[in-house]
């Protein structure tokens, strides 16, 4: 990409000036990064939650990119640190998704799955359609700039996709419940695949124009995409496994191509899946799940600790630079501040949006769990204030400058990068005191609840599942099938723990408890 904006400037600049200023450009972005970095571990060690790392990364890119202006090297600093959606979607978004799937702490994210999943699926569903709505009910009713519906759908897609980065660094420096973790965690993960399958769903119907489709034609496009990506990603995973199994590279001479082929992986999967037309943000979500669960354990001790190291790294790197460019982008893109209604009742409308989220998946997952298990209106609380934006949503939102047509893409990036802004500094920087004033800072529930985590996981083949008695509340079919969903995920715990993990490792069902110290 650096090509593209190369071309109209090599007629009149030497190559060595050329080469020159290349090389001030990657200067600047490596000097930003360790500022950020060396910035963010002096407010970790210091304990000072109202300015968190994501929100330093962002403010001193904000700060450059005024003192670009300011200095009158707009034009130059734009010509170096300016480059496509492309460039997220290919080499800073993977390694940041590969580590949120590979990061999965087993034990919380399965023994919670019934309910990650009813979040991060039917969650984000009700948040983009509900979000969408609203906005396109405001551009009716004159209250904010007038979008068609599709679009307004499309921008409720994207936004739906949550970062956890900000509040997960707080809720472990706070020492928070473990299913809260989990849940804000689990949900974050997921939904970032299901928020671009919508997003994509959605462009794919908005470019075509044809408004005759019907639901069923949307509904089965989607489960086409992310299915589809799915199976590749977990087929990639599963492929994964059985080579580092029986291939006999865990031996001290070959650990070198252990460790390059593990880390080729997921960029397999990445590429298999935008090959054929399907979501390789999906694909590689769901590598990363599968190849910490059961490819990770195969590999020898060293190539663990390497592995997990540099995944760690890179996706460090990525989402610290992601959040650098946004807060340049804000002073050196040319974004349509005009529609500062947009921007004001979008803000309203998505925390309406979460809270639907949050407080029906809660109490559809409260209907079938015991009552030492239900999800306390403090933890619901918890999380419809969690719901920061953050890569995920920019680089869709980039997207959409080229998807939509008559500058309403800039108009969705304007509104997106400036609810970015917000959630991240004002809302995550008054995250701890949220949490302090909701009593779940130091409940002392950590301990007890890592101990019920190793018990019911350890014993009868998995989570074991609340029993339940007929007769005891309503008989409706609605919470019926949740039941059963509720126990479809506990079989699977048993199947994994029975069949999977046997036939996809070496190791025993209990001798994971290392490999999740080293994550």
């Amino acid at each position: 990409m650096l090509e593209l904006n190369m071309t109209a400037h090599e007629v009149s600049s030497p190559p060595g000036k050329e080469q020159q200023a290349a090389g001030v450009g990657i200067l600047l972005q490596i000097s930003m990064l360790v500022l950020s970095f060396v910035v963010g571990h002096v407010l970790r060690r210091h304990k000072f939650y109202y300015i968190p790392e994501a929100s330093a990364s962002l403010i001193i890119g904000l700060l450059v990119g005024i003192l670009a202006n300011i200095s009158d090297t707009e034009a130059s600093s734009r010509r170096w640190f300016n480059f496509h959606e492309e460039f997220f979607f290919l080499f800073l978004l993977p390694p940041i998704i590969f580590q949120s799937g590979f990061s999965l702490a087993p034990k919380p994210f399965f023994s919670n799955f019934g309910a990650i999943v009813t979040f991060a699926i039917l969650g984000t569903f009700i948040a983009a359609v509900v979000t969408g709505f609203l906005v396109y009910l405001g551009g009716l009713t004159f209250l904010m700039y007038k979008l068609p519906l599709v679009e307004c759908l499309m921008f409720g897609a994207l936004i739906s996709a949550t970062d956890p980065v900000t509040v997960l660094s707080i809720f472990q420096e706070l020492g928070i419940d473990v299913n809260l973790y989990a849940l804000v965690f689990g949900e974050s993960v997921l939904n970032d695949a299901i928020a671009i399958s919508l997003y994509r769903t959605m462009s794919s119907v908005q470019s075509h124009a044809s408004s005759g489709q019907s639901l069923l034609v949307l509904v089965l496009s989607f489960l086409e995409t992310f299915v589809g990506s799915m199976s590749a990603g977990v087929g990639v995973g599963f492929i994964s496994s059985l080579l580092f199994k029986y291939a006999g590279l865990d031996i001290e001479n070959l650990q070198n191509l252990e460790c390059c082929l593990f880390v080729l992986f997921p960029y397999f999967s990445y590429m298999l899946a935008e090959g054929f037309g399907l979501s390789g943000i999906v694909s590689i979500l769901f590598t990363g799940i599968v190849m910490k669960h059961y490819t990770f354990s195969n590999l020898s001790e060293n190539s663990q600790r390497f592995t997990a190291s540099f995944f760690h790294l890179i996706s460090s790197l990525a989402e610290t630079f992601v959040f650098i460019y946004m807060g340049f982008d804000i002073t050196m893109e040319e974004h349509s501040w005009s529609h500062l209604g947009f921007i004001f009742f979008s803000i309203i409308f998505i925390g309406v949006a979460r809270a639907a989220n949050v407080f029906t998946c809660a109490n559809l997952v409260n209907m079938v769990r015991p009552t030492n298990r239900k999800i306390p209106p403090k933890h619901q609380k918890a999380l419809w204030y969690s719901g920061l934006r953050g890569a995920m949503a920019f680089a869709l939102a980039l997207q959409s400058v080229h998807d939509l047509p008559e500058a309403h893409g800039k108009t969705i990036l304007t509104a997106t990068t400036a609810i970015i802004v917000l959630t991240v500094i004002l809302i995550g920087g008054s995250t701890g005191t949220m949490l302090e004033a909701l009593e779940v800072v130091g409940d002392g529930q950590n301990d007890t609840l890592e101990v019920n985590f190793s018990e019911n996981f350890d014993s009868n083949n998995g989570y074991i599942a609340p029993t339940y008695q007929e007769g005891t509340s309503s008989g409706s079919k609605i919470k019926m099938k949740l039941k059963e969903f509720h126990k479809s995920t506990t079989s699977f715990t048993a199947l994994d723990k029975n069949y999977l993990t046997p036939f996809f490792t070496t190791q025993n069902d209990n001798e994971d408890d290392s490999a999740d110290e080293l994550s």
